[in-house]
């Protein structure tokens, strides 16, 4: 049976490739993503592409107007969306304070209001039963980033996600959440990675390699399965055994 998938970030990356691996079951899917040119090129055969800014309140109106018209039934939502910045410069103040504020902020929206305003416009649209929510978390939500504003927004998906989970349930529904390590092939990571700091990366794993978009995709497919069908308000962690599970 055909089924409706909805992906943010779905035009490149572990989107692009959870995209693939669902259109190769023969399921509709829809990307979502900010920039219309990069979802016209994504490829996915069959699929629909709505561009919109998901932090936005009213562009997320737009969306669930498009899923209404377009698909009725969201089978599987897939959040995919977010980054750490990198697009987004602070304009004016160089104050420290300022540079905070903007950071966290911009990581906050990116990551953690995107999901959650989606979730929430779609909600009443998943399938009952057998409607999946799927975040895409980081290892970085155990490990630290840096500056701490990407870690903290994506590890505050997963209580999102568990609370989701308990409302969800008795409907049918359930939530989980995969939290990758290292994967190349993304924009994330891009094409400027130190080779040093390359292989500190790989030298945590136990596998011995980085990871792949379709490591992570692969892993989101099953969870959208029947056969994951009691498995929710779960961090399944895709790392080589960077990180252990908790």
């Amino acid at each position: 049976m055909t089924r409706n998938i909805v992906i943010s970030g779905g035009g490149t990356g572990i989107g692009l490739a959870t995209a693939q691996a669902f259109a190769a079951d023969g399921d509709q899917v829809l990307l979502l993503g900010r920039r219309a040119e990069v979802l016209e090129k994504a490829g996915v055969p069959g699929a629909l592409t709505y561009a919109a800014d998901l932090a936005e309140p009213d562009q997320v109106r737009g969306v669930a107007r498009f899923v209404a018209e377009e698909l009725g039934t969201v089978d599987v939502l897939v959040h995919s969306a977010g980054g750490a910045g990198q697009r987004e410069r602070p304009s004016g103040s160089d104050d420290p304070l300022d540079r905070v504020a903007h950071d966290w902020t911009v990581n906050f929206r990116q990551n953690v209001l995107t999901a959650a305003l989606l979730t929430e416009a779609l909600k009443n649209r998943l399938a009952e039963p057998g409607g999946r929510v799927l975040f895409v978390s980081s290892i970085a939500a155990y490990r630290g980033s840096g500056s701490g504003a990407y870690a903290a927004a994506k590890a505050g998906l997963h209580p999102y996600a568990h609370d989701l989970a308990r409302q969800l349930g008795p409907h049918g529904i359930t939530v989980n959440v995969v939290a990758p390590g290292y994967v190349e092939d993304t924009e994330f990571f891009g094409d400027t990675m130190d080779e040093a700091r390359r292989a500190r990366l790989i030298g945590d794993t136990v596998t011995g390699r980085a990871g792949t978009p379709g490591d992570v995709a692969s892993t989101l497919h099953w969870l959208a399965s029947p056969a994951a069908g009691h498995v929710t308000s779960q961090i399944v962690q895709v790392n080589g055994g960077a990180e252990r599970g908790h």
